[in-house]
């Protein structure tokens, strides 16, 4: 029996946002948010790419990228929480902070989707394309 993609969505979802929850607890502040999102960006590049490289998305497939990139990783990462954050340093008078914090996470965040990507080339298991 398939799930609806909707259901997939939204149970990744719940699991990611708890992760983050969780993680927040553990390092709060700009520095976990910072860091959840890295490794979020990293996680989804190498996630969908590896996805692609082993044929087209559909099937188990199509079903793997909705709960775990879109779900998962999409309730873990969280921009409205980064875009809170960066506007809270600088309207709390730190703006060189905000805007170091701003850029740095757009910086390393496209870095570490890159990097995401190349290990999805690398580690796809592309020859054996199910």
């Amino acid at each position: 029996m398939r799930l609806h993609p909707a259901i997939l969505v939204g149970l990744g979802g719940a699991i990611g946002t708890v992760v983050r929850y969780l993680l927040g607890l553990a390092v709060p502040g700009i520095v976990g948010i910072f860091a959840i999102n890295l490794s979020g960006a990293l996680i989804l590049g190498w996630l969908l790419t590896a996805l692609r490289m082993r044929g087209p998305d559909e099937g188990r497939r199509a079903s793997v990228r909705l709960f775990a990139g879109t779900g998962v990783l999409g309730g873990y990462t969280t921009y409205s929480t980064f875009a809170f954050g960066s506007a809270g340093l600088v309207t709390g008078g730190d703006v060189a902070l905000g805007i170091a914090y701003a850029l740095a996470t757009v910086v390393l965040g496209t870095a570490c989707a890159a990097i995401g990507i190349l290990l999805g080339r690398r580690f796809s298991g592309a020859g054996e394309k199910k």
